[in-house]
């Protein structure tokens, strides 16, 4: 898995655009926090690319950058949680998960739906 480090606001703006072509990923991760480390593990190693090749992940070391953690708080208006992850598309959150229910099997299913809904449009 090759993450896109997530570590500035203006950083956020380019993945809201991004967002508009492809879903986008975003992983709040604590270092500090053993939960996180565990969730950030368990996505790793079950992440298959030929299964999710159109998402963009972002990593978010939300200790050193708090300033774009709260951001995406305010701009997806989701509680700010730790860890915590939170699928963007077309400049919106459509999914977001939290500390032990982040898994990829959830990511994979929300993906699925997302390539449906394009194809009916």
């Amino acid at each position: 898995m090759t993450w896109n480090e997530l570590t500035s606001i203006d950083q956020l703006d380019q993945l809201v655009d991004e967002s508009k072509e492809r879903p986008v990923l975003i992983f709040k991760h604590s270092t500090r926090c053993s939960i996180s480390s565990t969730s950030l593990g368990r996505l790793e190693r079950n992440w298959k690319l030929e299964e999710v090749g159109a998402l963009k992940p972002y990593y978010l070391d939300l200790i050193s950058f708090r300033e774009v953690s709260n951001l995406i708080a305010q701009k997806f208006e989701v509680e700010h949680q730790s860890p915590q992850i939170l699928i963007i598309e077309n400049g919106k959150c459509v999914f977001d998960r939290s500390h032990l229910e982040i898994d990829y099997a959830s990511i994979k299913n929300r993906l699925l739906a997302f390539q449906k809904s394009k194809v009916t449009v």
